[in-house]
């Protein structure tokens, strides 16, 4: 992958900051599109299989591909992603798996059945998917979305690119919040101000598992 150098006078050139965010943002929209397509594959029925409340986006793939990419942007020996790319991945699986069932008493994966298994968090098997998951990334999703990104005009880009960081904040916030809600209440906590409150009556379990049809309470 050639390296770009930044240019000032074009938007999100070379490595940046908004660069970063706009890989962020589209493997946060492929990684929803990747799970429910697979749940329609396997089941033969449209579930909606997202990480935030609001919008078509899974986050988790979102910081995947953002790791991936910060760790390994300069690396061109595909053998090399391929095996950091792996472990990269399959301990990112594992954390991630380890912070929802800390914060939220809930797994969305478990792959106790898979050969060589860590826990049920992650398999031999997801860290070899993950490390050509990272060599097609870096070799062929990443520098289309140089091209796609850059393309965009200055001012424009700015703009919406802000107003796109807001919006995420503000979903990733709420969703947080309304899933760590969830779990006090499945736990006995009355909210403790108007504010969890009024979390407890618009997220209620019910629209909390339209969004997340995935997850699974833990005992």
């Amino acid at each position: 992958m050639e390296e770009r150098l930044e240019n000032p006078k074009k938007f999100a050139s070379g490595f940046c900051f908004y660069k970063v965010f706009w890989i962020f943002i589209i493997a946060c929209f492929l990684g929803d599109v990747h799970e429910v397509l697979l749940h329609f594959l396997k089941y033969g029925e449209w579930v909606v299989r997202r990480g935030v409340i609001y919008g078509p986006f899974n986050p988790v793939y979102g910081f995947g591909a953002v790791l991936i990419y910060i760790t390994m942007y300069k690396i061109k020996d595909g053998k090399i992603i391929f095996l950091l790319g792996s472990m990269i991945g399959g301990c990112f699986e594992f954390l991630c798996s380890l912070i929802q069932e800390y914060m939220f008493g809930t797994i969305s994966w478990d792959y106790s059945s898979y050969f060589l298994n860590f826990g049920g968090r992650t398999s031999l098997f997801h860290m070899i998917c993950w490390g050509a998951i990272a060599v097609l990334f870096l070799k062929f999703c990443v520098p289309f979305v140089d091209k796609i990104v850059e393309s965009f005009p200055l001012k424009m880009g700015t703009v919406v690119t802000w107003l796109f960081i807001i919006f995420m904040v503000f979903d990733m916030s709420i969703s947080l919040i309304a899933s760590r809600r969830q779990f006090a209440r499945h736990k006995g906590i009355e909210p403790r101000n108007a504010f969890e409150r009024r979390i407890d009556e618009i997220y209620t379990d019910e629209r909390l598992k339209k969004a997340y049809p995935n997850t699974m309470e833990i005992d």
